[in-house]
């Protein structure tokens, strides 16, 4: 049976694909390579804002109806009876689930699903919103831009809820997600109350804190290589209708290190905190908080799709100084989505000129999956080679040793910083000394602008650095350690002693097998 999304997706994309082997076929390959805008402006823009809003309708109506649940249950029981249909079939190839790697938010397809036992799993709703516990229930495949459009107007939000409109809640749990209110709660992770998953023998698990502590510490950043993830419990807490909002610039080195430590370390005083740095000396740090009163000269709807993107309009912080201004709350926490913080300028040079976002700025962004899904070749090839596409988490300890060795390797801006709280549990990524400690994330997105850049030799560097200070380097993008280097990143303790008890070899492969860049490509 064809999951409606996946009906969707091949009903809008297969005209596009047409047009583009045709156009292969007539060797002009060159056009799409330099003049990508093209066809991302006249057919990947429409095509994404149908999907957006067939998808809407199609939530909308399950969970109005509530027949979110009882479509879960059957769903679960299908996984359940692929999972032992595969071990009598003999347990011949490892399982990964059926999603096609373009339709994930990595930059890479995941060759992996080829070798592998497909497992169909479609589960993309929002199964329960409990105000009373603060509690919701989800399915893995839920995005958070779902979550937002759901939450907000009942009043409600997730302590942590990442940036971009399309990462899921799945994705946000077996691999990582973080948001600028992560030095308050720790990772995506740390927010959900318990896991529902199947495992290698098709039995349906539940763990939290106190049911399986093991398997609900080790789970997230496992990549699926202990059991398939259906469902999620996620905290939620009391929304307001804006964020206030305070830029202030910073133009020394120093001065960005020590504002933003010192505006970190006020947890009391600020619910989110932000980085932006545009060179190695100019920074623009952002603290925030939500509120239900707001200053009506100072409100920004910086969502809507006229609005110059986020990342520029903080820039402007570096002249005019600093400045205070409300944005609306579903704004804020997307507010990296429309320029997918600032990839979408390489993609769409002229992207952020006022007639353009005027004319067309209400399809923008293009569905990152779509991007993926018509990537050529050589274009895949192009953006492995001269792009760079990484979250480097390091100790705030760390933070301007970290600067400085990005800024050797990649001389690469903007700079995203994000700090967050990471709590001594057990699992895979945990503070060294078994002590709680503040981590940030640098995120480098863009192309490189250092002499002699060089994607696996500068990466490896970038990587070994990171070892170095007891960081960890977020998984979804091109990872070129040795098996041993990931282990002494990552502590598989815990890890290795739960596949042998739920008997994972042949059932699922090591995280490193999903991951490492033959995998990847």
């Amino acid at each position: 049976m064809v999951s409606s999304e996946v009906f969707w997706l091949t009903a809008i994309t297969v005209p596009v694909l047409s047009l583009l082997i045709w156009m292969r076929v007539r060797g002009l390959e060159y056009v799409i390579i330099n003049y990508r805008w093209v066809l991302v402006c006249f057919f990947l823009l429409p095509v994404s804002i149908t999907y957006d809003v067939v998808f809407f309708i199609r939530n909308w109506i399950i969970f109005n109806l509530n027949s979110a649940p009882k479509m879960h249950d059957k769903r679960v029981e299908d996984i359940q009876k692929q999972v032992k249909q595969w071990k009598e079939d003999g347990c011949k190839q490892p399982m990964c689930t059926s999603r096609p790697g373009w339709q994930t938010i990595s930059p890479r397809v995941g060759l992996y699903k080829k070798t592998m036992r497909n497992i169909h799993v479609n589960l993309v709703d929002i199964l329960e919103v409990d105000t009373k516990r603060r509690v919701m229930r989800v399915e893995p495949l839920v995005s958070m831009g779902q979550i937002t459009a759901m939450l907000n107007p009942l009043g409600w939000t997730l302590p942590v809820l990442p940036e971009l409109d399309d990462l899921t809640v799945g994705g946000l749990i077996m691999g990582v997600g973080i948001e600028t209110s992560s030095h308050k709660y720790g990772l995506f992770q740390h927010t959900c109350l318990s896991y529902e998953l199947v495992l290698a023998d098709g039995s349906l698990v539940k763990c939290s804190k106190d049911e399986n502590p093991d398997l609900f510490y080790t789970a997230p950043w496992s990549y699926g290589t202990l059991g398939l993830l259906v469902a999620a419990e996620i905290q939620i807490i009391p929304a307001k209708k804006y964020v206030k909002v305070d830029y202030r610039p910073a133009h020394t080195f120093e001065d960005a290190i020590n504002t933003f430590n010192e505006e970190v370390n006020k947890k009391a005083d600020n619910e989110f905190v932000e980085g932006l740095m545009y060179s190695n000396k100019e920074c623009v740090i952002m603290t925030a908080n939500q509120t239900d009163h707001a200053d009506s000269n100072k409100i920004n709807a910086i969502g809507n799709y006229w609005q110059p993107w986020f990342f520029k309009h903080a820039e402007t912080c570096l002249k005019r100084g600093a400045f205070t201004e409300y944005i609306p709350l579903r704004h804020y926490y997307h507010r990296h989505t429309r320029s997918i913080f600032w990839e979408l300028q390489d993609i769409i040079p002229f992207g952020n000129n006022p007639i353009f976002r005027y004319l067309f700025g209400w399809m923008v962004p293009p569905k990152v999956s779509l991007l993926k899904l018509t990537q050529t070749e050589t274009i895949r090839r192009l953006y492995e080679e001269k792009q760079v596409i990484q979250d480097m988490l390091v100790p705030m300890s760390e933070l301007g040793n970290a600067l400085k060795c990005f800024d050797k390797e990649l001389d690469l801006y903007p700079l995203w910083l994000c700090p967050f709280f990471l709590p001594s549990q057990p699992g895979l990524v945990h503070p060294p000394n078994n002590q709680d400690e503040m981590y940030v994330d640098l995120g480098a997105y863009g192309t490189p602008h250092r002499e002699g850049f060089h994607f696996k030799d500068t990466t490896r560097r970038v990587e070994e650095f990171v070892r170095s200070v007891h960081g960890f380097q977020m998984l979804y993008a091109d990872s070129y350690m040795t098996r041993e280097e990931f282990r002494q990143m990552f502590d598989h303790s815990l890890y290795d002693k739960l596949r042998e008890e739920f008997k994972c070899k042949k059932a699922f492969p090591e995280i490193y097998d999903k991951i490492c860049k033959a995998a990847r490509l």
